[in-house]
């Protein structure tokens, strides 16, 4: 593998990261935030909800700006907005400016969301694009590890508001390297006829495409379980289990450990089996977890440890869902790899945002309904799995008339 390689990956995997590491990095200040600014459970999730709503919707304008004029300059009006909610959230008043410049700031991520996908797929196709993208999921995993356990040695020692001030450095680092190692991947002679109208009319094309949808959707209630996971697990480890932040940051990068190590083998299984069968197989196991570990919570079984275990292995499977199915996804669309990323970002994000929503709603502080939502999840996405690889499979065999 070579340097030039290796390089684009972290790149990548750091611009992507960006999203995600304002998220983690705050979970374990939710408590705390609500504290602080006299504000309820759900208004303190809202702050979280918003985030993940502008994060997700600001993809569908910034993946055809980055076919029409590149894939950097839109990657620099991110960052520049990122940082500018990231000082906003530091210096709030109230969980209502709060929650107004999270949504700014979710809309400077989006853009780090949606352009890394469209660069691999610039770059690369088949096998060489599932290891390229399972390096930059590395890079990104790091994330769900060392953001929690940072952000809740921030919050002990300096308080919620420097969680932003750290997250905002991170952009400034995410600059720098965007301007200093990354090469622009979409030539102009490629930008040419490139425009709203065209993009339009690629989301258009790519909504009536049942095996693009299909594969979008496998990873978007994928994704979706752990937003679930996300939107309330502060609450019941550290509330109904009793654990301090720092001890809920180690639990919270157990389950990445697992879906970063699953990840990287991503290349070598696709190589060996096939992107198709290594996503049926992940996706097997992952419903088939979460069926087990929610039949035995409904039962009355309410140890942490027995949790812990279950979504360890589960979050494994899901590790060689994500990167296999955005391969697939985008394998015949590069002519439109920027606005085919954008429509894939904001299905995962709003599928995600929907089901942490209802999840929400369910929400009564005890494990169960969290549980019961990410296996719903799990569930749907062995359904969609089932229906678009067995339908593609039979476009293949279907015999030439």
């Amino acid at each position: 593998m070579s340097p030039k390689f290796l390089r684009i990956a972290v790149v990548l995997g750091l611009l992507s990261a960006i999203g995600p590491f304002a998220i983690d990095m705050y979970l374990p200040a939710l408590p705390s935030i609500g504290t602080d600014l006299h504000a309820g459970t759900a208004a303190v999730q809202m702050s979280l909800l918003i985030f993940f709503l502008s994060m997700g919707f600001g993809q569908i304008v910034v993946g055809p700006i980055s076919d029409m004029v590149g894939r950097k300059l839109p990657l620099y009006g991110g960052l520049a907005l990122f940082m500018a909610g990231g000082i906003g959230s530091a210096m709030a008043p109230t969980i209502e400016w709060l929650i107004a410049f999270r949504f700014l700031q979710g809309l400077g991520a989006s853009a780090g969301m949606a352009i890394p996908r469209a660069i691999v797929r610039d770059l690369h196709t088949g096998n060489e694009a599932a290891k390229l993208m399972s390096l930059l999921m590395l890079v990104f995993s790091v994330s769900p590890i060392l953001a929690p356990l940072t952000g809740s040695q921030i919050i002990e020692n300096f308080g919620w508001r420097a969680v932003f001030w750290t997250v905002t450095g991170a952009a400034v680092l995410a600059t720098i390297l965007l301007a200093t190692s990354l090469k622009e991947t979409r030539p102009a002679e490629e930008r040419v006829g490139s425009s709203f109208g065209t993009a339009l009319a690629g989301y258009r094309f790519l909504m009536g495409d049942r095996n693009f949808l299909g594969l979008v959707a496998i990873a978007g209630f994928g994704i979706a379980s752990f937003f679930v996971y996300l939107s309330s697990s502060s609450f019941i480890l550290i509330d109904h289990y009793g654990l301090s932040p720092s001890v809920y940051s180690v639990f919270f990068s157990i389950n990445a450990v697992a879906f970063i190590g699953m990840s990287q083998l991503t290349g070598l299984l696709s190589e060996r089996f096939g992107l198709k069968r290594v996503v049926w197989v992940a996706v097997t196991g992952y419903a088939t977890t979460m069926v087990v570990l929610f039949a035995i919570m409904v039962t009355g079984v309410d140890r942490l440890d027995v949790m812990t275990a279950l979504l360890f292995v589960g979050y494994g499977f899901l590790g060689l869902v994500i990167p296999t199915t955005s391969v697939l996804a985008m394998e015949e669309h590069g002519e439109i790899a920027g606005t085919a990323s954008a429509l894939m970002g904001t299905l995962h994000f709003a599928i995600g945002a929907l089901a942490m929503g209802v999840a929400g709603v369910f929400f009564d502080g005890t494990p169960l309904p969290m549980v019961a939502g990410i296996t719903l999840c799990a569930v749907i996405s062995f359904a969609l799995a089932k229906v678009t690889l067995g339908r593609s499979r039979e476009a293949v065999e279907a015999p030439a008339e």
